[in-house]
């Protein structure tokens, strides 16, 4: 089992949330004890536009001299976004930026690439969003094909959120390096059982990303009735196995299934206790405790 930093954690994202330069966070993983990096591909961090080949070389001496791996690179695609201007080709030049994303990895000596599908959106019909999704990732995958890269979909946007779908919409895909990047946080929100639905993915998931949430109930207030409405419930980030998601379940049914990819750690919303580096840093040292304790023995290993 091997356990990566996600940058995007000191990416500065959040209102009042620490930002590191990416050299920085190299330095913060080991510190921390992870063994690799999750690289957001993006500013201020791996974006394209500032890393060439060369950067990418220099990049590449400085993890390793650290002792680190780049377990996976994070795209942030939206294969339906735009439909109101099909003159516009917004997937296409998503595309193309994942084929560069593709050689960026393979310099890198990394092996994954973190993506995901798409929103529905008004006018959107649902089956053109699916087909409109499973086409691009099919592109995708087969442009970075070549250079050894797989792609791990993750389920965070609207298309294929739950696993059943996912499951589907990768066997549609149907490209041996494209694969399922397979979370548990959003499953408590779809009201899925999460040992039953990493069981399952298991086998076709080639990343995982941990986060842990409660819920925060809201209200409007109306003054006509002076009194309250209930609206949508928020969810704030709390240190990992002390929220609402459930972990221990979610990973003895991964390693049941014979999961042994990367475990990657975000915090990637605002934090309870806030933003500031100590706090983060206390949440990074907290899920490489926890996850610890959650592995399985390396005898439970050679019977699974």
């Amino acid at each position: 089992m091997k356990t990566a930093l996600h940058t995007i954690s000191y990416g500065g994202v959040w209102a009042g949330q620490a930002r590191l330069r990416l050299e920085e966070i190299v330095a913060k993983a080991v510190e921390l004890g992870f063994d690799g990096l999750l690289l957001a591909a993006k500013r201020p961090h791996l974006s394209p536009l500032d890393y060439d080949t060369g950067a990418c070389a220099e990049l590449r001496k400085t993890i390793q001299r650290s002792g680190l791996e780049v377990c996976a690179l994070a795209a942030y695609t939206d294969f339906t976004a735009n439909p109101e201007r099909p003159d516009v080709p917004t997937a296409e030049m998503q595309a193309v930026a994942l084929r560069r994303l593709g050689e960026m990895a393979s310099e890198l000596e990394c092996p994954v690439i973190r993506v995901f599908t798409g929103y529905e959106r008004a006018g959107l019909p649902a089956d053109r969003a699916w087909a409109t999704c499973v086409h691009w990732l099919r592109e995708s995958a087969r442009q970075v094909a070549p250079l050894g890269v797989t792609l791990a979909v993750q389920n965070h946007h609207d298309i294929a959120v739950h696993y059943e779908s996912m499951a589907a919409l990768l066997e549609e895909v149907g490209e041996s390096n494209c694969r399922a990047g397979f979370d548990a946080w959003n499953l408590s929100e779809v009201a899925t059982d999460a040992y039953e639905a990493a069981l399952k993915m298991a086998p076709i998931t080639a990343l995982t990303i941990a986060a842990d949430y409660v819920r925060r109930p809201r209200f409007r207030y109306r003054p006509d009735l002076v009194s309250y409405e209930p609206d949508q419930a928020s969810l704030q980030a709390v240190p990992f196995c002390e929220g609402e998601v459930d972990y221990p379940s979610f990973f003895r049914g991964l390693f049941e299934g014979g999961y042994d990819g990367p475990i990657a750690y975000e915090m990637c919303s605002l934090l309870e206790g806030g933003g500031s580096l100590e706090n983060l840093d206390r949440y990074a040292r907290t899920f490489l405790s926890r996850i610890a304790e959650m592995a399985p023995s390396p005898t439970a290993r050679a019977l699974t």
